[in-house]
């Protein structure tokens, strides 16, 4: 059965991104439809899938980290705007392929990701 999970990295201090909010939205045409939402864990993992069973279905996702609010938590002074607030990653799912992982790595000033296995 398919699912998508996440996880996130601190470049910055060199480690996992905890209790970092998260949520998945469905993309249909110009409208957005949240279907889960979650806290990073003390490894940096969200505990479940975000999307798995009856839900997982092809289509346009979009993942969104609340980076600003993690670092801020952390103590550390970002300029007002944040250069990075809100990282929001937009891919596709082919309900076909049975598990996609989107990983996020993360600093004040960048971030990259990859599908994972």
């Amino acid at each position: 059965m398919g699912r998508l999970t996440t996880h996130v990295l601190d470049a910055a201090h060199g480690c996992p991104g905890s209790s970092i909010k998260v949520e998945l939205y469905r993309v249909e045409g110009s409208q957005l439809e949240l279907v889960a939402s979650a806290m990073t864990n003390s490894d940096g993992r969200v505990d479940a899938p975000l999307l798995q069973g009856d839900d997982y279905r092809t289509g346009v996702y979009q993942l969104q980290f609340h980076a600003g609010d993690y670092y801020r938590a952390r103590g550390v002074q970002l300029p007002e705007p944040a250069f990075l607030d809100v990282v929001v990653l937009r891919f596709g799912i082919s309900a076909e392929q049975d598990h996609y992982h989107v990983p996020l790595l993360i600093s004040p000033y960048s971030y990259s990701t990859y599908r994972g296995s």
